[in-house]
């Protein structure tokens, strides 16, 4: 009678270890996939400042530009030939155009570039949340593992009991509820 209830615990002892197991892979999976969602949003969001950032060279050298001519214009002061001086103004106001141009990009490369940013740190968060709960998992595997070769139940129950803190991660790796 007594050799019944060993062999009923040990039949649980290997279906938890297949269950953990299984959220184990899982969470290995998910957490792959979040890592790699991670990385190429954030290779997205670089790519978009490196944009950003070109703009703003180009926005600057067309405001240096049309600095420049408003000074020159300024310094002829009542001497400038007619012609010459609506050649400056038309070329003023094209600079200054392009300065608004590069301006209202940026405005919209920025916002690209911070869309990027929030899918990365969403991911990172799920990512980190399947990582804890491989190492959970993995222990609480090891545990039953060692129970199973030692025939010790509370050693079971130890790893059944870290098991379900690995489970909670694993589901919240899904919701992100902590």
């Amino acid at each position: 009678m007594a050799e019944e209830k060993k062999e009923s615990w040990l039949n649980y002892l290997a279906l938890t270890t297949v269950i953990l197991a299984v959220c184990a892979t899982l969470s290995t999976f998910k957490g792959g996939g979040y890592s790699t969602r991670s990385v190429m949003s954030q290779s997205q969001a670089s790519d978009q400042w490196a944009f950003f950032q070109s703009k703003s060279v180009k926005s600057y050298i067309y405001e240096m530009q049309k600095d420049k001519l408003e000074l020159e214009l300024k310094g002829f002061g009542s001497k400038v030939p007619a012609g010459l001086a609506e050649e400056y103004r038309s070329k003023i106001d094209g600079y200054g155009k392009k300065i608004t141009k590069y301006e209202e990009e940026k405005g919209q490369i920025q916002k690209e570039a911070k869309r990027f940013e929030s899918i990365r740190d969403e991911a990172q968060k799920h990512g980190q949340a399947f990582g804890i709960a491989v190492i959970f998992l993995q222990i609480a595997i090891l545990l039953s593992s060692i129970a199973a070769l030692i025939k010790k139940k509370y050693v079971w129950l130890l790893g059944c009991a870290i098991g379900v803190v690995g489970v909670v991660y694993f589901v919240d790796g899904f919701f992100l509820f902590f």
